[in-house]
């Protein structure tokens, strides 16, 4: 999602595998827990460059496997041409955050720079790895930096697209 049409839109999750002989499909969640994506209605998907709604017809929770029927999808083979597809929801669908809490995909595409003024790269994206999450860096070298504010994360500048980290550079 890269025009400034797409930044009203938040990517939530990902179109999976098909899943049985009915048009099913299994869905690769964002969110903290799998199954919290369904509290965020509507979806859309990118169909040539346009956003358009995707309805859910039915769905089921697994051990945390989404699955869902989608409106007008019928066959394993319609199912597929979806696969792959992100799933996003509106940006003004998520709530309100606290001052100095950001969305992962506020971060996504920063410019991080060291507390001395050495360019690492950019923000490719996060993982959670439950202690705290790892920016993934990707610049000359790639880093991973963890996510921990006032100590490694110094300045988060949205306006300027910019991060300031005291990070060592190996």
């Amino acid at each position: 999602m890269n025009n400034s049409a797409d930044k009203a839109f938040i990517s939530i999750g990902r179109i999976g595998s098909t899943y049985g002989v009915r048009g099913w499909v299994k869905i690769d969640s964002y969110t903290e827990s799998g199954a919290k994506i369904l509290d965020y209605m509507p979806w859309y998907i990118k169909d040539h460059n346009n956003w358009r709604i995707i309805d859910i017809e039915d769905k089921k929770v697994q051990n945390n496997l989404v699955i869902v029927k989608l409106i007008g999808v019928h066959t394993p083979e319609e199912a597929r041409l979806l696969t792959g597809k992100l799933i996003a929801i509106s940006r003004s669908q998520l709530p309100a955050l606290k001052q100095n809490e950001y969305y992962w995909s506020d971060l996504e595409g920063l410019t991080v720079v060291t507390e001395d003024g050495v360019v690492l790269g950019k923000i490719a994206y996060l993982i959670a790895t439950g202690a705290n999450d790892v920016l993934i860096v990707k610049g000359e070298k790639e880093h991973a930096i963890p996510y921990l504010p006032n100590k490694v994360i110094k300045k988060i500048d949205l306006a300027q697209h910019l991060m300031i980290v005291d990070w060592e550079i190996s």
